[in-house]
């Protein structure tokens, strides 16, 4: 057999290699899955009730302050340069261990080879559907697009 030599056809099959050794992941895919929609006033609601005031402030709204360690209080919302996908903001909530807050493990004790835990404890068995829709819609509607980074240029005119 001889080797592959135009590097279409090699990234092609590196392509199809790759996705050969996901077996389970298809099964795990959101492709047709979809949460009921949410209420912004029933989520403020419920953020509250669930105590996620005890380590959260929300960007722009009027709530208890955090009780927690200040290592492990986070402020949700405000203007960022990229807006966290519906997607994302119910994964931090379901699994708070898959992504944790670039400045909330730059300020964690651990080393580079361990990784830092999830200070947020697991909601699942606590929280209803409702409530989970209800907080994603209210904390996505406080994030806004920053503008890009980027010199400002003064125009002249003539």
């Amino acid at each position: 057999m001889s080797p592959v030599k135009s590097p279409q056809i090699a990234a092609l099959l590196a392509i199809i290699a790759i996705g050969s050794s996901c077996k389970d992941r298809p099964a795990r895919m959101a492709k047709g899955f979809r949460l009921p929609e949410g209420s912004e006033a029933n989520g403020r609601r419920a953020f509250q009730e669930m105590n996620c005031t005890h380590c959260h402030t929300v960007a722009g709204e009027e709530m208890p302050k955090p009780t927690a360690a200040t290592e492990v209080q986070f402020e949700l919302g405000g203007e960022v340069r990229r807006v966290k996908s519906y997607g994302e903001l119910v994964t931090a909530i379901t699994q708070p261990q898959h992504g944790l807050a670039p400045a909330y493990a730059a300020r964690s004790n651990k080393t580079d080879d361990k990784k830092a835990p999830s200070p947020m404890p697991s909601f699942n068995d606590a929280m209803s559907v409702t409530q989970l829709t209800d907080i994603i819609t209210f904390l996505h509607s406080r994030y806004r697009k920053a503008a890009p980074p980027g010199s400002v240029y003064p125009y002249y005119m003539p």
